[in-house]
């Protein structure tokens, strides 16, 4: 290749990686891509050199730092802020981390498995009731997580509207004002609401903070803004992505949804392989803070470094027949939610929340399937996290 293609580029399949990765996948584990101001960072395809890289001490998620890229011009908007968890090192990092694991351990989660099913009981009543047709993700596939992190952080689902809005602009939008806006927005209603809880407490995750950490001044009143605003936006953008594109793939799928209906006890293990097929969250990036030799080359200090997670869950080298759905596979070590110290929080929550949707969604509606052509359901654009902007279903 002598010239290095663009990134991120658009899925002309919404649960394949977009074609244009093809000849970086088959090249080599590293490669050079172009971002939209003409900057080359390092593209990471290959998954072992994923794993040993994302455990590198000599690569930071330092957004303040002035060499680390922007894959989008709306992130230039997104590091004028210090955000908490992603786009911070060690120690800090461990620190805040600390803070949230007893919130996500899988004692927790399995302790909010009875909410999070009678969540999905009520919404899968209401379609019931309504009747065929149902867009899913309206429906859905975006309610189930976003009542399950309201309850879990001690957020008003009330405001549900407000925030999921502005969560779409946050992730969605290429404009930077508008990002700009949606962020302070969010902003002003977290601060008004850690102001409320701190008069009135209740019983969430954020009055936790607020009486355990705030109190004593471990966290900022900022440090604790950005840090409900990041678990909110986060905690439900991304588990209802997989939801609606988990479910077009399985339609899509007919084989392997027949068996996934058949067995219940396949479930988990297809979450596994749906996080890896898929692999929503397509581009992390870091900025190297010394050289790293990796893979036949070498990555220098100040370069910049992004992780194709769609491509590196298909290499070869690490799944046979990497593009087939394959419930009988062995797909844990993938790198769905990030490797190393910046592995997703929530992963426990997330899988928890689809095992019981997936579970419950197919069990009530046995005859699911799409009520347009597969080539009518709209996808977001690469950009973004991705998944489907609607969701037509019948049964």
């Amino acid at each position: 290749m002598t010239e290095a293609p663009p990134f991120p580029q658009d899925r002309t399949c919404p649960y394949h990686p977009p074609t244009g990765y093809q000849p970086l996948r088959d090249a080599r584990p590293l490669t050079r891509v172009r971002l939209y101001d003409g900057r080359s960072v390092w593209m990471v395809t290959g998954h072992a050199e994923t794993r040993a890289l994302l455990t590198d001490p000599r690569l930071s998620a330092d957004r303040q730092n002035p060499a680390f890229p922007s894959p989008v011009p709306a992130f230039e908007t997104l590091r004028k802020v210090r955000t908490p968890l992603l786009g911070v090192d060690d120690p800090e990092h461990n620190t805040q981390r600390r803070m949230l694991i007893p919130s996500f351990s899988l004692k927790r989660v399995a302790a909010l498995r009875p909410r999070i099913q009678e969540i999905v009981d009520r919404l899968l009543d209401a379609m019931e009731e309504q009747g065929p047709p149902a867009e899913l993700v309206s429906a859905f596939a975006l309610p189930v997580p976003s009542m399950v992190i309201c309850a879990l952080l001690g957020v008003p689902y009330a405001d549900h509207e407000l925030f999921e809005g502005l969560s779409r602009t946050l992730l969605q939008s290429t404009d930077p004002q508008e990002i700009d806006g949606a962020r302070t927005r969010l902003e002003g209603y977290f601060t008004d609401l850690v102001a409320r809880k701190r008069r009135e407490p209740g019983d969430g995750l954020l009055d936790e903070l607020i009486a355990e950490r705030l109190a004593t001044g471990e966290l900022s009143h900022r440090e604790l803004v950005n840090m409900a605003m990041l678990l909110l936006v986060a905690g439900h953008e991304t588990t209802s992505n997989m939801l609606s594109l988990g479910t077009f793939t399985l339609l899509e799928h007919p084989e392997q949804f027949a068996a996934l209906r058949a067995d219940a006890s396949l479930l988990p293990d297809a979450v596994e392989e749906l996080l890896r097929f898929l692999s929503i969250a397509d581009g992390m990036v870091r900025v190297a803070t010394a050289d790293i030799e990796v893979g036949g080359e070498t990555i220098r200090a100040d370069d910049g470094v992004l992780f194709c997670t769609s491509v590196v869950n298909r290499d070869g080298a690490a799944y046979a027949s990497p593009d087939t759905l394959d419930w009988d596979r062995s797909a844990r070590h993938h790198v769905a939610f990030g490797f190393g110290v910046h592995q997703c929080l929530g992963q426990n929550l997330a899988r928890a929340e689809m095992e019981i949707a997936f579970a419950s969604l197919f069990a009530r509606f046995p005859g699911l399937r799409l009520a347009v052509p597969a080539a009518e359901v709209p996808a977001k654009p690469g950009h973004s996290l991705q998944g489907l902007v609607e969701l037509p279903v019948t049964w």
